[in-house]
């Protein structure tokens, strides 16, 4: 994560423990939706530090129907967000519709949020609309000199925006996650390196690749690392990768050669 600037930081500190009791109260008093996409104004004003009059639209218009609020930076929307009354709890059914104007519009961000839950979610279009939540925090929760959280509110911030931090977030949880790592175990080389140090530990061991995999597939991971469809696609792309950067070495070895025997 890019250093917070310090105007940034002192704007954060500042502003949320205002609005923790300001969303408490309405929360308290059970406000609208209406009331509720007033208050996520003025939080992205005053805590994100985007301007109310430029880069908030409310009501954004998409094929003949709205979504709450847009962000629009540069004359580029940055997210979208769905707005429900403080005291509903977010359901999918509230995701699908925003996520279809996102989709409509090629608009990579949603947040869906109550004014306390805050959900953000990447859209991509691959052959169909997918959804993958990055990140969710409860706005009452967060701690306003903690530099984790501090991170988490600047992702959403126009400044974070700015720097493409969110995108570069999400490439990071996309590559750092158990599914990733429960697919690299299960690779090849990974396998092999296994059976090395098991015969290291035990001098004349015989032991083989097969026999480590299963055990891994079966008694090492969790079922959900190796059966689900998210483990499945992500062995794939791992394997899929792994190959190509194979190929890429050999064929600069074979390049190399060549230039040599010329």
């Amino acid at each position: 994560m890019a250093n917070i600037p310090a105007v940034v930081a002192k704007r954060i500190t500042a502003s949320v423990p205002k609005f923790k009791k300001v969303l408490e109260k309405a929360r308290e008093r059970d406000v609208n939706e209406s009331d509720t996409v007033t208050i996520i104004t003025d939080i992205l004003e005053e805590v994100f530090g985007f301007d109310k009059y430029n880069e908030i639209t409310r009501e954004y218009a998409i094929q003949g129907t709205y979504c709450d609020l847009a962000i629009k930076t540069n004359k580029k929307i940055e997210y979208l967000i769905e707005v429900k009354a403080i005291g509903i709890d977010l359901k999918d059914s509230h995701l699908r519709q925003a996520v279809n104007y996102a989709a409509q519009e090629g608009i990579k961000w949603v947040v869906l949020t109550n004014g306390i839950i805050w959900q953000v979610y990447r859209i991509t279009l691959e052959g169909r609309v997918n959804s993958t939540k990055l990140l969710e925090f409860d706005f009452t929760e967060i701690n306003h000199r903690k530099k984790e959280d501090h991170e988490t509110l600047f992702l959403l911030c126009k400044r974070g925006i700015s720097k493409d931090l969110i995108d570069e977030f999400y490439e990071y949880r996309q590559s750092v996650n158990r599914y990733t790592i429960g697919a690299l175990i299960q690779t090849e080389p990974v396998i092999n390196a296994i059976r090395r140090e098991l015969r290291r530990v035990k001098d004349g061991i015989k032991v083989t690749t097969e026999e480590i995999q299963e055990l891994v597939s079966n008694e090492v991971l969790k079922r959900d690392l190796v059966e689900s469809d998210t483990a499945k696609e992500t062995q794939k792309n791992i394997e899929r990768l792994l190959k190509k950067k194979s190929n890429t070495r050999a064929k600069k070895q074979s390049i190399k050669i060549k230039a040599i025997e010329a």
